[in-house]
């Protein structure tokens, strides 16, 4: 596991806003999460997709982002090394629109995306 700082040169990085709604999902996790994993599976209607979730502890390939929004909320985000390939250079926003809330990834590495925005071709 190696652990980064939001000082710290990362190529993924997270909006304040995605920073806060996350700590929010933490501190409801019924399961007692402390960690919010991103990854990047095979699948999706473009051939890759986003996946999200709340996890108890982290694993031997994880990088590990240590981030804080102004508010004092702090959260751990595990980004194993194969999706972090993926990832390079992109950031992880929490929207918040009239038709609904959702996590939206802005990945300049995507050559393409699914209308839903959960998958991506590269």
């Amino acid at each position: 596991m190696n652990d980064v700082t939001a000082n710290d040169l990362i190529p993924f990085s997270l909006t304040e806003a995605a920073v806060t709604r996350v700590s929010t999902l933490i501190d409801q996790d019924e399961n007692g999460g402390d960690v919010f994993r991103v990854a990047v599976l095979g699948g999706g209607c473009s051939g890759f997709q986003y996946s999200f979730s709340i996890e108890t502890g982290s694993n031997d390939d994880d990088r590990i982002l240590d981030l804080s929004d102004s508010m004092g909320n702090s959260i751990k985000v595990a980004v194993d090394e194969m999706s972090l390939e993926l990832l390079s250079g992109s950031q992880l926003d929490f929207v918040q629109e009239l038709i609904g809330n959702y996590f939206q990834v802005s990945n300049p590495n995507a050559t393409a995306s699914c209308g839903c925005g959960t998958s991506f071709a590269i």
